[in-house]
């Protein structure tokens, strides 16, 4: 079935599909997605140390070839990571209901009073969060605010008196220069593990879940669990938090944090509001990719496919219809879903941006006063 000229049902075939690589989200290690990352991960994920107890007892008389950046940084930050367990209701065969674990991520300590800071696909559809101290202590942990867009998510516990991880400058950070990874890879089995490696690249933009993310590249392993842990750097300090592992065949050592300077911006607002306040368009669209997700081809060179309009909108205010197609915004031109994001989260709410759009072959502009995302 036609919606228009531009979108095409497709006939779904699943056969001799190759899949050369793919962004997972590495928060909960109990999930069915990151069994499938553990699968695809070829060996890797040795944790390099453990922060307990009794590694922060050993070593006081450590010679200065031992007690490296890296173990400094173990003892300053490794305190201040926790693990956060994402635990919903399901029903047994009894109709029952109970409490099944829906996998474990990793947190950061910012606030000695509580407050953490982690990832959003870590907590998640959880019905109940359970916070673990690396001294042993659990707490049951509310959510303050959380974020799907950026990934992120503020939780609180009932404790005061905590080891707090001190946020360092990401705009300062170098290529090339240490890096240390703090977190629960693969559950709270291993808390508290360190790995290390370098800064691999700065400012990477993924495309993840259609979401346009910059990142911190590192080859420090971070794995299903380490979600919401601390990148570190040589000093100490938190430079980023911990979210996706590039896993492919044949690709090790691509890990990416979210840079701490945009965590702060955001955090600042889940602690005010519960939620970041955004501009939006009002519309929903399709690119090729995915629209070839929902089954159908989009019969376009250029631009993204209107789906959906939001009644009394800004698009649908400015006469932007359904089966459109959005060219460019500002001049840039906007191809994939997420460049149509990127744009209008560089805009704030009363912005006013003009739109060139493609209707039965004719190409028009129109103006589109951007709102507050309600």
């Amino acid at each position: 079935m036609l919606r228009n000229k531009y979108l095409k049902k497709l006939i779904p075939v699943v056969l001799g599909i190759s899949f050369g690589s793919a962004v997972f989200l590495t928060g909960c290690s109990g999930s069915e997605a990151e069994k499938a990352v553990e699968n695809a991960i070829d060996g890797g994920g040795i944790p390099a140390a453990s922060v307990n107890k009794d590694t922060q007892k050993a070593g006081e008389n450590a010679s200065n070839a031992r007690n490296t950046p890296v173990v400094r940084a173990a003892k300053e930050v490794g305190p201040a990571v926790v693990g956060i367990t994402n635990k919903a209701v399901a029903r047994d065969w009894f109709n029952n209901q109970v409490q099944v674990e829906q996998g474990v991520g990793s947190g950061v300590i910012f606030r000695a009073d509580g407050y953490i800071v982690t990832n959003y696909h870590v907590i998640a559809g959880a019905q109940e969060i359970v916070v673990s101290l690396p001294d042993e202590r659990s707490f049951t942990g509310q959510v303050i605010g959380a974020d799907e867009l950026t990934d992120l998510a503020v939780v609180k516990i009932d404790a005061t008196d905590l080891k707090v991880a001190e946020f360092g400058n990401s705009d300062d950070i170098m290529v090339g220069e240490p890096a240390i990874a703090i977190g629960n890879p693969m559950g709270l089995e291993f808390q508290g593990s360190v790995t290390s490696g370098v800064i691999s690249a700065l400012n990477r933009t993924l495309d993840i879940n259609e979401r346009q993310l910059k990142l911190i590249q590192t080859d420090a392993a971070i794995n299903p669990g380490n979600s919401g842990g601390a990148l570190v750097n040589a000093d100490g300090k938190v430079i980023g938090i911990n979210s996706a592992k590039l896993a492919a065949n044949g690709v090790e050592g691509m890990g990416f944090a979210i840079p701490i300077n945009s965590v702060r911006a955001i955090v600042d607002e889940l602690m005010s509001n519960g939620k970041v306040l955004r501009p939006y368009i009002g519309v929903g669209v399709f690119d090729k990719e995915t629209a070839a997700r929902q089954g159908y081809r989009l019969n376009a060179e250029k631009g993204v496919y209107v789906e959906e309009i939001t009644l009394n909108g800004p698009a649908d205010k400015a006469g932007i219809r359904r089966g459109d197609l959005i060219l460019e915004i500002d001049g840039k031109e906007i191809n994939k879903v997420g460049e149509l994001r990127a744009v209008i989260l560089e805009h704030k709410a009363g912005d006013t941006i003009r739109v060139k759009i493609e209707r039965d072959g004719s190409k028009n502009d129109v103006d589109v006063v951007l709102e507050a995302a309600k």
